[in-house]
């Protein structure tokens, strides 16, 4: 079996907002990059033995031996050396998470959102940074874990990685998914949300909060409960016999 291509959960977070540094680059193509230059699997050390130059050379790829500055200037370029060594990385917009034990809020839903900046609902489903993954019940909503996309992308298949990212979800909130991919979020059981316009995660969520009481027939076979139409028909039905 092959190595991983990433070793860490904060090797992948490392990369991911190294990307973001350098001007937005494509996360995979500075993974692949990456690779060329370190050999998989990707680990802490490795990228803390980068330098500058050794960034703009991975970058300029064919170009290095001319000077190419890749588009990216100094400062960008020792920014993203640094998260790539890890400086910094706990004063990111990564969101802190709430305490969780499983089992501790029974009842609830698993509840994953697409997202690219702090708490936010701000990602489509093939391309966000990460999954905010939330743990949602009558009286609580818990942040649980935060998942980067990273090795997902280093998959031959990325719509099947990031589904199986999720794959504990039985639902995932996004601005937008491709058809292809959402039929394959649909067979790993995980019902999609799209909202265009995104919004803050909590808010949202506390919409959909606000609906386990007396849920809708998708929400309630998601629950494993009864509809609120069909638990009003019943009582119809009781009240008559």
């Amino acid at each position: 079996m092959s190595a991983p291509p990433v070793a860490s959960r904060e090797a992948a977070l490392r990369i991911a907002l190294a990307a973001r540094t350098l001007d937005g680059l494509d996360v995979r193509a500075l993974l692949g990059a990456l690779l060329e230059r370190l050999a998989a699997p990707l680990t802490e050390a490795k990228l803390a033995t980068l330098s500058v130059e050794d960034l703009r050379v991975i970058l300029a790829g064919d170009f290095a031996e001319q000077a190419c500055h890749v588009g990216v200037d100094a400062e960008a370029l020792k920014g993203a050396v640094r998260l790539l060594w890890g400086d910094g990385i706990s004063n990111q917009d990564f969101p802190v998470l709430d305490t969780y034990r499983d089992g501790e809020m029974p009842g609830s839903i698993r509840v994953a959102v697409a997202a690219n900046r702090g708490e936010n609902l701000d990602g489509h489903f093939g391309s966000c940074e990460r999954f905010l993954i939330y743990q949602l019940g009558p009286e609580a909503i818990k942040l649980i874990a935060v998942r980067t996309t990273v090795e997902a992308d280093a998959s031959e298949d990325r719509n099947d990685a990031r589904a199986a990212l999720i794959k504990d979800c039985q639902i995932v909130y996004l601005q937008s998914i491709g058809g292809p991919a959402a039929a394959k979020v649909v067979r790993a059981g995980i019902h999609p949300i799209k909202l265009a316009n995104g919004g803050g995660a909590r808010e949202l969520l506390v919409q959909l909060q606000q609906r386990l009481s007396s849920p809708p027939p998708w929400l309630a076979q998601i629950m494993g409960v009864p509809a609120a139409s069909l638990a009003r028909f019943a009582a119809t039905l009781d009240a008559d016999r």
